[in-house]
């Protein structure tokens, strides 16, 4: 099923916003941690657009250079957006945590990091939960992790980690500013700006792990691919399907390789034909499977394989 983009729209906006107001408070109150939040949340905002644009080049249709098309310029651009989290977002929090530890200012007046950090977790908040529900329109009755790890789609769980560390940041940064303030301890802000950058580095990790397996190539699920195999041997002129190739191109685009061993009584002519229907009667039950490739075998090559 195709993501709504909603999702990566709410995140967008909510992470633009918000990175203004954090920048604004931090400037004003010296914040450590609200620093911190100001980079996350304009790493994020510049998260999404990438996504997005890897969603539109993604759809661009095959042509010359590109015979596949251009699926996997999603995948290619998550992974992107996951290296921007560990080194922009995960990296610059744990300096500025560092710098503050070495270089501690006591928080005066941390009314607008309350302000700022209260409206981020409102708007985070809404964020979230957009990207939870999407997700588990998706997900279905599958469990969230094995979800997570047989997604195709990372505009999706990419969104939603983005908007889950986000709403962890913002109560890592608060308890950072409240405890340091009350507790007249300005090292405890430079702590939570730290805290929040291996936060970051570990979602990171996360979906690079998740991205890289999908810029790399997956096949498709085993169970669907024997439902195939099922579906072409009940035809008439097929006797067997060797062991079939699939690799994902983008959430909803797979090439399928299907060798298959013809009946004798099929001659050039009609095993032709068979071959158009059997890739039509796969293509009409999966439209996922765009480019369908039925490899006629010998029967030579099925005792082989017995």
């Amino acid at each position: 099923m195709a993501a709504s983009k909603v999702p990566l729209y709410t995140a967008l906006l909510a992470n633009l916003l918000i990175a203004v107001t954090k920048f604004i408070a931090a400037g004003i109150t010296g914040s450590s941690a609200m620093i911190s939040e100001g980079i996350h949340s304009l790493v994020d905002t510049s998260n999404e657009v990438l996504l997005l644009f890897g969603i539109k080049r993604s759809q661009k249709p095959a042509d010359r250079n590109r015979p596949f098309g251009y699926g996997k310029e999603l995948y290619f651009w998550a992974f992107i957006v996951s290296l921007l989290i560990f080194a922009v977002g995960g990296g610059i929090s744990l300096y500025e945590g560092i710098m503050h530890i070495q270089h501690p200012v006591l928080i005066q007046n941390p009314i607008w990091n309350y302000i700022v950090l209260g409206v981020a977790i409102v708007f985070d908040g809404i964020s979230l939960i957009t990207a939870v529900r999407e997700f588990n329109r998706q997900r279905g009755s599958t469990p969230f992790w094995s979800a997570v790890r047989i997604s195709k789609d990372p505009s999706t769980f990419v969104v939603l980690f983005e908007d889950a560390a986000d709403v962890l940041g913002l109560v890592v940064a608060f308890l950072g500013v409240f405890l340091g303030h009350q507790l007249q301890n300005p090292y405890l802000d430079g702590i939570a700006s730290i805290i929040i950058g291996l936060i970051l580095i570990s979602i990171s990790i996360l979906l690079a792990r998740e991205s890289r397996s999908l810029l790399m190539g997956e096949s498709a699920d085993q169970k669907e691919l024997d439902t195939i195999v099922a579906l072409v041997e009940a035809d008439p002129a097929a006797q067997k399907v060797l062991t079939p190739l699939s690799m994902y191109l983008a959430p909803e685009e797979i090439v399928l390789v299907l060798p298959v061993v013809f009946s004798r009584d099929y001659n050039q002519a009609t095993t032709a034909e068979s071959i158009n229907r059997i890739r039509q009667n796969i293509q009409k039950q999966y439209p996922a499977y765009k480019q369908v490739f039925i490899e006629p075998e010998l029967l030579t090559t099925l005792a082989h394989e017995g």
